[in-house]
């Protein structure tokens, strides 16, 4: 059984941070201001180093820098929730290790991507890291990305032979995946929707919260909305998700997180430097995203 008190920290909106760049190296004085505007609109969690964070494309020296900053600036305010995938078993135990070291609360553990493992493949892989590491896992299923998909019974399995596996982040698309974890592995485990569009539905179904990329953003109406599902006010919860609604659609219109950053970098908090093989949004797309924050911002009232 999940300790309680985890179980509360681990529930509401965690934000999947970007990583600000600036002239090719990480951007810490920006990093310090998003987090800052995190903690200000009450975030429950802070997730660096996941793919939001473009953790592909960080070196194993600058991740830890990224999450010891995130640490130092969270200064327990918020859980640091930590990403430590890789698609090589023994990377990831190495970067789960690290990020124990950096003080990271926690960790988010994606599946591994490109070699396509089996269920058996990731019960070993996931019960590896969990051998080598003391902190709370969250696994991270996100199929569009790697390919493979956490089976709830795999979920279950896991679950049952560490109990610092905790919960999942489920970024598959399927509201139904709710459900089917829920039935697998009981009302203890947390369920965090990775997807924006879905965390009502979500939520409305018997998730604990959001690792959301909208929230690097507009942490204060994505915390509105969880806050208010929680007060059991869900009219009210209905009429933030739609007023969200367009705008979180143009965050992904192209891959994340290059919209996110360009929005970002429209307040003046980071620049909307990326790291290559991404690429600026394309000038139709830019449009259409500042369209939409304009839109937004003319008639929001969260």
């Amino acid at each position: 059984m999940i300790d309680p008190k985890l179980r509360q920290r681990l529930t509401g909106v965690f934000t999947a941070l970007v990583t600000p760049f600036r002239s090719g190296a990480v951007d810490k004085p920006a990093l310090e201001r998003l987090i800052a505007a995190q903690l200000a609109a009450g975030v429950a969690g802070l997730v660096p180093v996941g793919t939001t964070g473009e953790a592909a494309t960080l070196s194993d020296d600058e991740a830890e820098d990224v999450i010891r900053t995130t640490v130092k600036a969270a200064a327990g305010r918020a859980f640091v929730m930590a990403g430590a995938g890789s698609n090589a078993t023994r990377l990831a135990v190495a970067k789960a290790e690290r990020a124990q070291a950096a003080g990271a609360d926690g960790l988010l553990l994606v599946t591994p991507y490109y070699n396509k493992p089996s269920q058996d493949g990731l019960f070993d892989h996931f019960s590896a890291i969990a051998k080598a590491v003391s902190l709370p896992i969250m696994l991270y299923s996100v199929p569009g990305r790697t390919a493979v998909e956490i089976a709830p019974a795999t979920a279950a399995r896991l679950a049952a032979a560490h109990s610092s596996i905790v919960g999942i982040k489920e970024a598959g698309g399927k509201t139904e995946r709710v459900t089917e974890l829920r039935q697998a592995l009981g009302r203890d485990f947390v369920i965090h929707s990775g997807d924006d569009g879905l965390t009502l539905p979500f939520l409305a179904l018997g998730a604990d919260g959001v690792t959301s990329v909208a929230s690097n953003l507009l942490p204060a109406e994505v915390v509105a909305l969880c806050r208010a599902w929680f007060a059991g006010d869900p009219r009210e919860a209905r009429r933030i998700h739609e007023a969200l609604f367009d705008v979180v659609g143009h965050l992904f219109i192209e891959s994340n997180p290059v919209p996110v950053k360009t929005a970002l970098a429209r307040t003046g908090l980071i620049g909307a430097e990326l790291r290559a093989p991404l690429a600026a949004l394309r000038p139709e797309n830019l449009q259409a995203l500042e369209a939409s924050l304009r839109s937004f911002e003319s008639r929001a009232n969260i």
